[in-house]
């Protein structure tokens, strides 16, 4: 493409000046005239390119900008609670999975949104669909089976989980 020679140089300094780095002004400028040949257009003219690098840096700005207060406000929920505990007592990832398997479905799915999501009842309650107060005892099933775990018995709360009554 023969603008490109012509006008690449110019606007590669224009970009440079603007973004205050050379490897993201040559990507504006090839992304440009790459777009340019995708249009089919081959001999755009100068006010054209200034305008269009011009935008593309303000947009690179801009999403520089809103990218990093995304990540900031995000930050804290990509890494999780900080914890894992079922009350005062810090839950291993061992014992999670023994837990699982001693509870039914329903009550290992509070295991989780509770233990390792940190959730409230009340939100548990509402992303399961169930009463706070079901969300309760669900989980005051999986402290009595934790706690038979941790004594090494055998649990009965896993068996009531899946159906037996007391």
């Amino acid at each position: 493409m023969e603008a490109y020679g012509r006008y690449g140089p110019a606007l590669l300094r224009k970009c440079e000046r603007m973004l205050c780095s050379t490897p993201d002004a040559e990507d504006v400028v090839q992304g440009l005239f790459c777009d340019l040949l995708r249009k089919g257009l081959r001999e755009p003219d100068l006010p054209y390119l200034y305008r269009a690098a011009t935008n593309r840096c303000l947009n690179l700005l801009r999403d520089r900008k809103r990218r990093g207060a995304l990540l900031q406000q995000q930050d804290e929920h990509l890494r999780g609670p900080a914890r894992t505990l079922c009350e005062e007592q810090v839950i291993g990832t061992e014992l999670l999975a023994r837990l699982a398997e001693q509870l039914d479905e329903a009550t290992a799915e509070v295991l989780v949104y509770r233990f390792l999501d940190d959730l409230t009842q009340e939100e548990i309650a509402e992303l399961t669909a169930t009463s706070r107060k079901t969300v309760g005892k669900r989980i005051e099933r999986i402290r009595r089976t934790m706690e038979a775990l941790a004594a090494g018995a055998p649990s009965r709360s896993g068996v009531e989980g899946k159906g037996a009554k007391r």
